[in-house]
């Protein structure tokens, strides 16, 4: 029997009023778990032995290997860590396209969802930080989990306008230098940028050791292209006003947007990036359970 949250549709979403209603809305009965770093301490969970070494705590030498093998070894143990979170959210101007079958702009899904994932990791105490961008970045918040970070966080979203142009890979390239710790990145964009740029900034964050997962946001127009006739197409980012005869034109676009993704998705795929693409007429609830199991 599927929760009020599975059920929750983009419709019903869109009719909540307030970034913060909706983010609470969508994080309704999920709680997130415990995250160890790939460092090791000395905490409950065994992890191997190495051998002792002048200095080292004699408390955790393993005395039945001792016995077994007149030699010192230590126990080591996975270190219990708070996980870094940064959310990139993509605010150039074709992430404010919304056709009439979406109820949600691919903004807004991506402020939904940014701000949802968000008061999932300050509830678990951990640290989260938000990076607003569209050919740079906007809006910085280093990673922390003070307590009215999230109120800040949600704040910067709903203050700030989409207007600007992509250029995806030179901000990533930024954001990669911003960041001191090691920690997991979540990009929400609609990738809508030369595929080259974008995934050399996203290998840039790998190159970092970051955990790099990439929500690609779509509209459903732009996945099925469903216009028949004669349209004017309005531009985005100064790109200027086109009327289009569309009669044979669906099955080159189809084309070209399927190559399209397939190279996103390879490219991703090489660079061991976690890759997602969300509909922006799907359940945003399905996109968040997702997102939540790419982390064990």
């Amino acid at each position: 029997m599927p929760t009020p949250a599975e059920t929750l549709d983009p419709i019903l979403l869109a009719g909540l009023e307030g970034l913060e209603l909706r983010a609470r809305t969508l994080v309704d009965g999920y709680l997130a778990g415990q995250h160890r770093s790939a460092g090791r301490g000395y905490s409950a969970e065994f992890a191997e032995h190495r051998e002792y070494a002048p200095g080292d705590d004699p408390r955790y030498v393993d005395w039945k290997i001792y016995g077994r093998t007149d030699k010192f070894f230590l126990k080591q143990f996975e270190a219990e860590s708070d996980l870094v979170c940064t959310l990139a959210v993509d605010a150039s101007e074709s992430m404010t396209y919304r056709s009439r079958p979406a109820a949600l702009s691919k903004w807004e899904v991506a402020q939904c969802l940014a701000a949802a994932l968000a008061h999932l990791v300050l509830r678990n105490r951990d640290r989260v930080g938000l990076a607003v961008f569209d050919d740079q970045l906007r809006h910085w918040m280093p990673a922390s989990n003070r307590p009215a970070l999230g109120e800040q966080l949600i704040g910067v979203l709903e203050r700030t306008s989409c207007g600007g142009k992509s250029s995806i890979g030179s901000a990533l390239h930024e954001l990669a230098g911003r960041l001191r710790q090691r920690g997991v990145v979540v990009v929400f964009s609609d990738l809508l940028d030369e595929v080259e740029t974008l995934l050399a900034g996203l290998k840039h964050l790998r190159y970092q050791r970051h955990e790099v997962i990439v929500l690609q946001l779509l509209d459903p127009a732009e996945l099925d292209f469903p216009f028949q006739r004669t349209v004017r197409f309005q531009g985005l980012e100064s790109a200027g006003d086109e009327l289009v005869q569309l009669p044979g034109m669906r099955q080159a676009y189809l084309a070209a947007m399927k190559k399209f993704l397939r190279q996103v998705h390879a490219g991703c795929r090489a660079g061991q990036v976690d890759y997602q693409l969300v509909g922006t007429d799907a359940s945003p609830v399905i996109a968040l359970k997702r997102l939540l199991m790419r982390r064990p």
